[in-house]
């Protein structure tokens, strides 16, 4: 756990190691370019949030550009960085929450207060790399755990990770609740009024929504949890009640 900027300082710093030891092994100024972008990008997935990310992989090509040493790159080697943001991030995903990470103390308590049958289904409805859904299995570790991930790149890091759950690239909108026991959300405020429609209309009823940090205003919790400072946890079981 290294204090920012440190991370993104060490990543271009590496990345710009791998770019001129190939150089200086004689690789080609192509080659040397995308393999060290290769290096910074991986480097960039352990970031803590999506916009340190960005900077700890955009580093190193800006850097490149400003010293004046891809002077002989071809224009569309600059798009491989934007290419590689919307492998992340596809277009059909950016009215949802980006990739915030479920702090790993935050649903403590959680089978307590939501108790479910050995087998239920739980869902992580936008798994991201799969802090939810192995905070999911602590707490739940007789489940049926899926987990749902638009960006094809992430639900493949996450299958990797968590081999304890069937994860798989889905659009959480486009998909049946009406099967699961819970549904686990990490959205934004914005997607919570359609979150709460979804679940109102597929959720059976005994069933529960599990929203991490954002409640749905319009509806009253069934209970609350705050394990993690600033990080409520909002239990909402079918039928959802109004207030």
């Amino acid at each position: 756990m290294l204090i920012w900027p440190l991370p993104a300082l060490l990543t271009w710093a590496l990345a710009w190691a791998c770019f001129l030891g190939l150089r200086a092994a004689g690789l080609g100024l192509l080659p040397a370019f995308l393999l060290a972008l290769l290096v910074g990008g991986a480097l960039a997935w352990t970031g803590r949030t999506p916009w340190r990310r960005l900077f700890m992989l955009a580093g190193f090509p800006l850097s490149v550009l400003a010293s004046g040493a891809a002077g002989a790159l071809p224009a569309w080697v600059w798009l491989l960085p934007l290419l590689l943001l919307l492998a992340l991030y596809p277009l059909g995903s950016w009215g949802d929450a980006p990739l915030f990470p479920t702090p790993s103390a935050a649903l403590d308590g959680l089978a307590g207060a939501a108790p479910l049958r050995v087998g239920a289904v739980v869902v992580d409805a936008g798994c991201g790399l799969g802090a939810g859904l192995t905070a999911l299995h602590r707490q739940y570790p007789q489940a049926q755990l899926l987990g749902w991930e638009w960006s094809w790149p992430l639900a493949l890091w996450c299958q990797l990770r968590c081999r304890f759950a069937r994860v798989r690239r889905a659009d959480i909108w486009a998909q049946d609740w009406s099967a699961c026991d819970m549904v686990y959300l990490f959205q934004r405020p914005e997607s919570m009024p359609r979150a709460m429609e979804k679940a109102s209309a597929e959720l059976r009823p005994g069933a529960w929504l599990v929203s991490l940090e954002f409640a749905a205003p319009d509806f009253k919790p069934t209970a609350r949890l705050e394990t993690v400072p600033g990080k409520p946890v909002w239990l909402y079981q079918s039928p959802l009640r109004r207030r």
